[in-house]
């Protein structure tokens, strides 16, 4: 099992950006899918979650600019990020997490804010 993140990148404040995260040996359609982000010294921070049937919950500090969305024919989960600012600079990394399963994380990728 494997998830592979991609679309992270360098851009500068006010800018956007796409997250995906695909899923290997995996069927997305039955796992609750989130998004995470850490910046160095500090813990991992939960920064959206969509349910198996849809439902989206967002940290406050992305609400109204982040929106996290999942294809199940595509196997892939996507976080789209607006109006980004310094403060999102970070590595982002998705989580899918189903009963009786293991957590299955990926690697991350690095999601810079320029001024």
């Amino acid at each position: 099992v494997q998830l592979v993140e991609s679309g992270g990148g360098l851009v500068h404040a006010g800018g956007s950006l796409r997250l995906s995260c695909r899923a290997f040996d995996l069927t997305f359609s039955n796992f609750i899918l989130s998004w995470y982000r850490q910046t160095p010294g500090n813990e991992r921070e939960w920064v959206a979650r969509i349910s198996v049937g849809g439902s989206t919950d967002y940290a406050d500090s992305v609400k109204g600019r982040f929106t996290i969305s999942r294809d199940n024919a595509k196997n892939t989960v996507y976080l789209q990020m607006n109006s980004l600012n310094v403060e999102d600079t970070a590595v982002y990394s998705c989580k899918a997490v189903q009963n009786g399963r293991p957590v299955y994380w990926g690697q991350g990728t690095q999601v810079t804010v320029s001024p």
